[in-house]
């Protein structure tokens, strides 16, 4: 399918920035009683080592992170495991305490997930001023701010996603979209100046809160930001050459078919895939966004009998798109939602299924991009243009171990060079 048919498939993924919106809501545990990510030898927690707060004190170094399982290279010869990975753009804890919510999913079925925090999120709104985006005036957001109740409950959920072994990665702050200054048209100054701005607001929410005596966040945000969406997958190749030059490691802000990814530019390509439309000819975006243009345009409440039923097809394409991978080519399945509650919550309802029914299969990876692009780094780079060689839901003619083997496979009965048949 040409780029330009898979855009039109995914029908304005311009607008998929409509509604990263007021996402923000929190549990406060911060429980590690839950190891994720891969289903074997799934990482211990960190050993107890001492807190060395940064700057004011809103982050701090405290080991490495738990819970990261250690990444093997593939045996000769073995089936590549079947990575899917869900993740959030500008995610926060708000009243519908979704954050918290797919934080409890996670661990009762051994999944991580990365969620993209958006900075904006982190700054009060009578401290706007302090955000200056690039080619906008100075407090400028098109998704707003937050307030000190809804930036503590963000933390909570930012320490405790964190602590389970979940990526916290960025969305940027002011989401602008589609316009003369939206991000498609900033250069890669602007791009890094906007990034530096989003890592400043998650490295002093002390400061502008004034809660100094909060906990801080377990993670040097400098350090563990290693990758993002830009809103409505729009100015990814300025984007991509800032976060090459900054040390970022994947992108995940294009549209890909099923197959195994590569890098570009310097990064891991590990974007959203197209997957069969129940009841359509054409293949859909994995976003709950662009499921919901496709079935009641850019109304977010549609008619309230059909609800059921959109919910139903987003997670049975969700579905066919990962049994035309875990069937096929293991090609890792890539999902990026909202906390949102369109059309009834539905498309919630239809990630906590899909959760369910995929992350607990035998040989299914639910992690992180982080996750993902640590096993890829370690892997043999002729296994995985052995990998990019087969075409969505296409799997070894010669089956797993013969493809992966590291021999060449041995020829076709009855061509050259193959062994006599006896008569």
């Amino acid at each position: 399918m040409a780029v330009t048919q898979r855009i039109a498939a995914g029908v304005a993924l311009a607008a998929a920035c409509a509604t990263a919106l007021a996402g923000c809501a929190l549990d406060t545990t911060g429980s590690q009683a839950g190891a994720h990510g891969a289903k074997k030898a799934a990482g211990a927690p960190a050993p107890k080592s001492a807190v060395r707060l940064i700057g004011d004190g809103s982050t701090a170094y405290t080991g490495a992170q738990p819970y990261l399982p250690r990444q093997e290279r593939l045996k000769p010869g073995q089936k590549p495991p079947q990575f899917v990975v869900f993740s959030w753009d500008g995610a926060g804890e708000d009243s519908q305490k979704l954050f918290s919510h797919f934080r409890k999913v996670s661990k009762a079925n051994k999944a991580t997930m990365t969620y993209f925090l958006s900075g904006v999120y982190m700054l009060p709104e009578d401290k706007r001023d302090l955000y200056k985006p690039p080619q906008h005036s100075a407090g400028s957001s098109e998704i707003g701010f937050n307030d000190e109740a809804g930036i503590e409950e963000t933390v909570k959920q930012l320490r405790g996603a964190w602590l389970e072994g979940n990526e916290i990665g960025t969305h940027f702050n002011g989401h602008f979209c589609g316009t003369e200054g939206g991000v498609g048209n900033w250069s890669v100054a602007d791009w890094k100046d906007e990034i530096a701005q989003a890592k400043s607001f998650v490295k002093s929410w002390k400061t502008n809160t004034g809660m100094k005596k909060a906990s801080p966040l377990p993670f040097d945000y400098d350090k563990e930001l290693v990758g993002a969406r830009t809103p409505c997958l729009e100015g990814q190749k300025n984007f991509m050459k800032a976060a090459r030059q900054l040390g970022f490691r994947y992108d995940t802000s294009g549209v890909n078919d099923q197959v195994w990814p590569k890098k570009k530019e310097g990064l891991w390509d590990l974007s959203m895939q197209l997957v069969p439309f129940p009841g359509h000819s054409y293949e859909q975006l994995t976003m709950d966004y662009n499921f919901m243009v496709n079935q009641s345009g850019t109304t977010t409440q549609g008619d309230p009998d059909k609800h059921e039923f959109w919910g139903d097809q987003m997670r049975d394409g969700l579905l066919k798109g990962f049994s035309r991978a875990y069937d096929g080519n293991r090609a890792p399945l890539i999902i990026g939602n909202h906390f949102e509650s369109w059309n009834g919550g539905t498309y919630m309802r239809a990630i906590d299924e899909v959760i369910e029914r995929v992350c607990t299969k035998s040989d299914v990876r639910c992690v992180s991009f982080r996750q993902l692009a640590d096993w890829l780094d370690v892997q043999d780079p002729a296994a995985l243009d052995k990998l990019r060689g087969l075409k969505v839901g296409e799997t070894p003619k010669q089956g797993w171990a013969s493809l992966l083997s590291g021999r060449p496979a041995p020829a076709p009965k009855g061509v050259p060079g193959a062994p006599a048949v006896k008569p």
